[in-house]
């Protein structure tokens, strides 16, 4: 193996060196650098540094030469196999004294309920007092949770009914809007009934068979001689006694229209 010594200035010293690497992968990995430097160890180290001489260092001249190492320090086996250095930490030790670094309560204080073993308190809890999430004001409508924000109908305007091409005569309702493609209900809104808004104008005379108009919508169609069928709704189931009181409401008030009519009549 060739190699450059650089000595003191002292008389030389005949040493017996061994080379030592702290290589542990594959032979077939090394490649050749001529810039390595591998510190040698010598038996009069302690000597030289008594002496005040500096220590002898070896240039590898490894384009040239190969290193040989011995194969029982780079053969890797079970017992030395082992994590890259930083990779891995140990945990904290809690409970263990104050030597292992928290203190003597380990980070818990020293009284309390959460300082006890045990599942201690759920998420929110403020000791007993009135907790935020009960503090702060409801919200309305949809970002309530309520179904009073939930929309009731699907709504349409006579501005798209006169866009989509329909002739007169034709028949506007749920179904030839959606095979017309001016609504594409999907979910909850399926079971939803149409209703007729009056942005816009119509100049057409068609039959609309809707559950609700708007109050613009529906003087906008009879201007313009359109027929209106208001679809019935889905009666909301109620007791016995009180749809008995509803009926006998609604004659009551039928009676009293009839007779209004009759005295205007005369």
């Amino acid at each position: 193996m060739a190699a450059t010594f650089s000595l003191s200035p002292n008389p030389p010293i005949t040493t017996s060196f061994s080379l030592y690497s702290t290589f542990k992968g594959n032979q077939r990995n090394l490649r050749p650098n001529p810039f390595h430097i591998i510190p040698i160890r010598t038996k009069q180290k302690q000597k030289q540094t008594l002496q005040g001489t500096r220590s002898l260092v070896v240039v590898n001249q490894a384009a040239k030469t190969e290193v040989s190492v011995t194969a029982s320090n780079v053969r890797f086996r079970l017992d030395n196999l082992g994590p890259q250095p930083g990779s891995r930490k140990k945990g904290k030790r809690k409970g263990r004294g104050i030597s292992a670094g928290q203190g003597g309560s380990c980070g818990f204080g020293m009284r309390g309920q959460k300082s006890r073993s045990g599942p201690g308190v759920r998420k929110g809890f403020e000791g007993g007092q009135m907790p935020l999430y009960r503090r702060i004001p409801k919200l309305r409508g949809i970002a309530g949770g309520m179904h009073a924000g939930l929309p009731k109908y699907i709504p349409i305007n006579l501005k798209d009914i006169e866009t989509a091409g329909f002739q007169d005569g034709d028949e506007v309702s749920l179904e030839s809007l959606k095979e017309k493609g001016l609504i594409n209900p999907s979910g909850r809104e399926r079971k939803l009934p149409l209703k007729i808004l009056g942005d816009g104008e119509l100049n057409v005379k068609l039959n609309f068979k809707a559950r609700a108009f708007s109050a613009s919508a529906k003087e906008k169609l009879e201007a313009a001689g359109c027929s209106l069928t208001v679809l019935p709704g889905r009666k909301k189931w109620v007791k016995p006694s009180v749809a008995k009181n509803l009926a006998r409401a609604e004659e009551y008030f039928a009676k009293k229209r009839a007779a209004a009519t009759s005295e205007s009549s005369t």
